[in-house]
């Protein structure tokens, strides 16, 4: 497969499928004459393949992410969103960042029994657990899969508090779990949405929840009771972020009780990858998008510096983050549920095993 297409495939995000930087080789795409270059490529299936790691949760020692342990059922993501920080992940597997990150797939068969083996030992100690970080946990797969649910069977079983992050209306099949945990104080949702405009989440996000459905799904979760805020992420210099408010407030009243955002983060090969998605979708904004990032990271386009990668520096970092905190406070957008940590036991405890 060439890296560059001459035309971007149906449902998917990259335009390209670049060499891991593991590889000892590299391929380039040669004109044998025959035009091959300008032949469409034919769309290419999803496949899925069982991930055998032996340990379900990811622990990290990162200051400026709020949390310390997470779960990721899937490795790669259909949704196929270009701007994903988690692509070059995908490079750890000897694949590309590109469309192998978007259809080739990974997936944990044994998430639910790993995760309550890791649960069950003796020196494991709460702490609120994100599911979904690095790749959404309700992508298309889950629908026949179904490891996400199993994930979350152990976790009201045990009383364990989780945080979510999705873009994705399959949560809602999961709303009776969700609701029971958050009658306890066990669970807190964000939904992102980067894009209030269908026509560019089409091109960004091309396989996941439009926009207005996302809202939707805020709605729902809010009127089965549990906590779910609004993570707006990524905020893309120029593109999308003159609508940072207009999310906020749409959020607000579709019952969010919280919000957050995201500066458009792109380590490594997504630099490659989304300057090539905005020469092709948005080439009369594409330098003035990167001009405002390399304003954000110090003439650089991206900065892996905690306290920086998330939200930048400079001018422009400091308007949006301004700007963020005042529609904050106006939405009133500032109501985050603390999660509880004291209920959690283990099945077959008793109070015999405090002595």
């Amino acid at each position: 497969m060439s890296k560059n297409l001459t035309s971007p495939l149906r449902g998917r995000g990259a335009l390209g499928n670049p060499d891991n930087r593991y590889a000892d080789w590299q391929r380039e795409a040669v004109d044998d004459g025959w035009g091959s270059l300008d032949q469409p490529l034919e769309p290419i299936r999803t496949t899925l393949t069982p991930d055998t790691s032996r340990t379900i949760i990811t622990y990290n020692d990162s200051p400026d992410v709020g949390f310390d342990r997470s779960i990721n059922p899937y490795r790669g993501c259909e949704h196929g969103c270009i701007y994903c920080f988690a692509r070059p992940t995908h490079a750890y597997l000897s694949l590309s960042p590109g469309l192998d990150f978007e259809t080739k797939l990974f997936y944990k068969p044994d998430a639910a029994s790993q995760l309550r083996n890791e649960l069950d030992k003796k020196s494991y100690h709460p702490q609120p657990l994100m599911l979904g970080i690095n790749t959404d946990a309700w992508q298309p797969a889950e629908r026949q899969l179904g490891i996400t649910r199993q994930v979350l069977e152990v976790l009201q079983e045990y009383r364990h508090p989780l945080g979510i992050v999705t873009k994705s209306a399959l949560i809602e099949r999961d709303v009776d779990i969700l609701a029971e945990m958050a009658q306890h104080h066990l669970v807190s949702v964000a939904i992102s949405i980067t894009t209030l405009d269908r026509t560019l989440s089409r091109t960004l996000e091309p396989r996941a929840a439009a926009p207005q459905r996302r809202l939707e799904v805020v709605r729902r979760l809010a009127e089965a009771g549990i906590p779910v805020g609004v993570l707006v992420a990524p905020l893309i210099p120029v593109l999308t972020d003159s609508e940072l408010e207009k999310i906020m407030e749409a959020s607000r009243d579709a019952g969010a009780r919280y919000a957050g955002y995201v500066l458009l983060r792109m380590p490594l090969e997504i630099e490659g990858l989304f300057e090539q998605w905005l020469h092709t979708h948005a080439p009369l904004k594409a330098e003035h998008v990167l001009s405002r990032m390399r304003d954000s990271h110090g003439g650089k386009t991206y900065d892996s510096r905690f306290g920086d990668r998330m939200r930048g520096n400079g001018p422009y970092a400091e308007m949006i983050a301004k700007r963020y905190r005042i529609a904050r406070k106006k939405f009133e957008l500032d109501h985050e549920t603390p999660l509880d940590i004291s209920l959690f036991k283990r099945p077959g405890d008793t109070q015999l095993d405090l002595f």
